[in-house]
């Protein structure tokens, strides 16, 4: 999951937010709005999902940078720690 994907999600779940808005205001028929709210539902949860997955793998990225700071490094046979 890329950060635009994540974007993406976000700006698909607040247009559709903002068209609801916009229907209701026009008087659409409760029946449309009903449909458009189960949409940005489903558009929400979507955003959820991609949201975990982009934080899941920002942790795993940071946890694997961080081992290799601290990965020990071998000279001349003997371990040695490298400063940063």
């Amino acid at each position: 999951m890329t950060l635009t994907e994540l974007q993406h999600a976000e700006q698909r779940m607040q247009q559709q937010w903002h068209d609801l808005v916009m229907a209701e205001q026009q008087d659409e028929p409760l029946e449309v709005l009903e449909q458009m709210y189960d949409t940005y539902i489903l558009l929400a949860e979507e955003y959820n999902r991609c949201s975990e997955a982009y934080s899941q793998e920002q942790q795993t990225l940071e946890k694997a940078t961080a081992k290799r700071k601290n990965k020990k490094k071998t000279f001349d046979g003997k371990s040695v720690k490298l400063a940063s």
